[in-house]
């Protein structure tokens, strides 16, 4: 069963350089505006329990295409076929009457779901558990932060159970320990299932929840398909845009900002102490050679009892161009160990005949928890650089010559 049918879908925006325009427009009858296509020729079809992706640059039209299909904003032509219950995390606030307090906020947003009154009231205490806001519960939403607001509005998308779950970058303002229930929650969502729309620039969440992925560039669909494919080749298409940032022998100031926002971080099960590069003899290493061994090392701390959690390094040309990465969550031989609150061990990686022939460049620590789609933090290795070499281009690879002899 198809449960999101989408046929040529356009949106204008009706564009007016002064508020008075507008007036002017319906007592002359003349128009005053200019036509803003936002979206234009939109098709596709989500089957049941696939979970779709909406990728692409700012301003590119995939928040208007998520209202579209929950129906807060009409088509200017097109039709949208949906089938089942939506439940929708869009803008925060949307949905939620200011002066109500939260209790009252939940009827309310439930009965726009279509739940009856008498099983709201069953599910009212699951909601207010899962959004952690008992003491906050009975006050108005107007004084809630966006946090509170995410955590009340995802609690009640969520617990209603609806057949169609509908996500705008809304978790993104949450804090780590509930975006890790929020992230375990839409886990479920796919056992059971259920269908999802997820919107995100975090491209490895848009990986690991969505089979299908829909690529938006400005206001058409650039490619459709396979998750992993249509965001191989979207992070290709961002890398070529930028220009290479000037490295320094120190860590850049953008890098500095991200480690010191990931300290900020008070809630996680395991941190990084350290992060090295070396050779395989054990020797660390500023300079490297191409072709040459090298092995990645943390020092990882354990904060909490029994944890088992996910790792990864990354080559990285700035704090936003990965030039190759490495994840435990890709290698099915691995068995992941369970380690206590205190317990400090190592994780290394070999990487074997680095390719790279030329330039500067960064060794990325990273740590998820197990299901690996909530990353705690990330550190950044001290510049790294290749040793001068014969060559052109910015790879070489290991390769083995064969000469004929002459007939």
């Amino acid at each position: 069963m198809t449960r999101i049918s989408v046929k040529n879908l356009n949106k204008d925006f009706r564009i007016y350089e002064r508020p008075q325009d507008r007036l002017a427009e319906l007592i002359f009858r003349k128009p005053r505006h200019t036509l803003y296509h936002v979206l234009s020729d939109v098709s596709f079809d989500l089957p049941d329990g696939k979970s779709l992706g909406v990728i692409g640059d700012n301003g590119a039209g995939k928040s208007t295409l998520l209202k579209l299909l929950v129906g807060t904003l009409q088509p200017t032509s097109g039709n949208i076929t949906i089938n089942g219950q939506v439940a929708a995390l869009l803008e925060l606030g949307a949905g939620f009457h200011p002066e109500f307090t939260g209790r009252k906020n939940i009827y309310l947003n439930a009965s726009l779901l279509g739940v009856p009154d008498e099983n709201i009231a069953q599910l009212e205490k699951d909601i207010i558990e899962f959004s952690e806001l008992d003491y906050f519960i009975d006050r108005p939403v107007k004084t809630y932060s966006s946090g509170m607001f995410v955590r009340l509005a995802f609690s009640i998308a969520t617990m209603v159970r609806p057949d169609i779950l509908v996500i705008d970058e809304a978790l993104s303002v949450g804090d780590m320990a509930f975006q890790k229930k929020c992230v375990m929650r839409m886990n479920e969502f796919r056992e059971q299932q259920k269908t999802m729309v997820l919107c995100s620039h975090s491209m490895f969440h848009i990986q690991e929840l969505c089979d299908i992925a829909i690529w938006i560039d400005k206001g058409k669909i650039r490619e459709i398909g396979d998750c992993d494919k249509v965001v191989g080749h979207y992070e290709e298409f961002c890398n070529n845009k930028k220009t290479y940032n000037n490295i320094r022998d120190d860590i850049p100031d953008e890098l500095k900002a991200a480690e010191s926002e990931q300290e900020e971080t008070q809630v996680q099960d395991c941190r990084i102490n350290s992060l090295s590069v070396k050779s395989v003899e054990g020797e660390e290493l500023n300079v490297l050679k191409p072709l040459e061994d090298v092995v990645l090392e943390m020092e990882v701390e354990a904060l909490v009892d029994g944890m088992e959690g996910n790792f990864g390094f990354a080559f990285m040309r700035s704090a936003e161009e990965p030039i190759a990465s490495f994840l435990t969550t890709n290698v099915t031989e691995l068995e992941l160990k369970t380690y206590n609150k205190g317990d400090v061990f190592k994780v290394s990686l070999t990487v074997e005949a680095v390719s790279m022939r030329v330039g500067e460049f960064y060794v990325l620590g990273g740590l998820a928890d197990k299901s690996g789609l909530l990353w705690y933090e990330t550190k950044f290795s001290k510049a790294l650089s290749m040793a001068a070499n014969k060559g052109v281009g910015p790879m070489i690879m290991k390769a083995h010559w064969g000469l004929g002899d002459p007939d």
